[in-house]
């Protein structure tokens, strides 16, 4: 019984540890970002962002900005374990943010994804890239199974979705994945092709 007793208590320290590890890494990823949405002033429309160069995996290629989050985090190209450490991925696959297409970011549920949940349809979210910052306006919110492949599909107009495991407080791998999509609502097409993130 005693032994049990033991067993019982290093097995709770242990999930509340890797808990903790995941939240400080998703905490690290993010910077707390005051955003007014409204107040966001695009200086004109384009349909199509002109990116002057794909980015490599692992590079930093933007920062996602959720409002209602008031987090900001940075976006790398590719969805590797050692990429989603860092922050939110791009699926490789999938059109680059801006783009008249289907532009699909990842991330863990318990890091940079952390209080996903919260967010409604018609809230927005910002992406800045070397191409321009594109307002996006949430259309859709659905759970779907793990190797459900129609999150991945390409669509006749600016959409992007954001990935993550659901449920949210599952242990383990969890079984279902929460889908937001948005769609691109305004968009500010950079001019200088020497722009950098900062």
């Amino acid at each position: 019984m005693k032994k049990l007793s033991i067993m019982i208590i290093i097995f709770g320290a242990s999930i509340f540890i890797w808990n903790l590890y995941f939240f400080w890494q998703g905490h690290t990823a993010s910077t707390e970002v005051e955003v007014n949405v409204e107040k966001t002033k695009l200086k004109r429309e384009k349909k199509i962002a002109h990116y002057h160069d794909i980015p490599n995996i692992g590079e930093e290629m933007g920062k996602l900005v959720i409002p209602k989050l008031e987090r900001a985090f940075p976006i790398y190209q590719g969805t590797n374990a050692n990429v989603l450490k860092k922050g939110v991925g791009h699926v490789p696959t999938s059109a680059l943010p801006g783009e008249n297409n289907h532009s699909i970011l990842s991330g863990h549920r318990d890091t940079v994804f952390r209080g996903l949940e919260i967010l409604k349809e018609n809230e927005k979210f910002i992406v800045t890239t070397q191409a321009g910052e594109f307002l996006y306006k949430i259309k859709q919110i659905r759970i779907v199974d793990a190797e459900n492949q129609t999150v991945m599909t390409p669509k006749p107009k600016g959409m992007l979705t954001l990935i993550t495991c659901y449920p949210f407080g599952f242990i383990g791998e969890a079984p279902q994945r929460y889908v937001i999509t948005g769609e691109l609502i305004s968009s500010n097409i950079y001019d200088d092709i020497d722009y950098k993130m900062e």
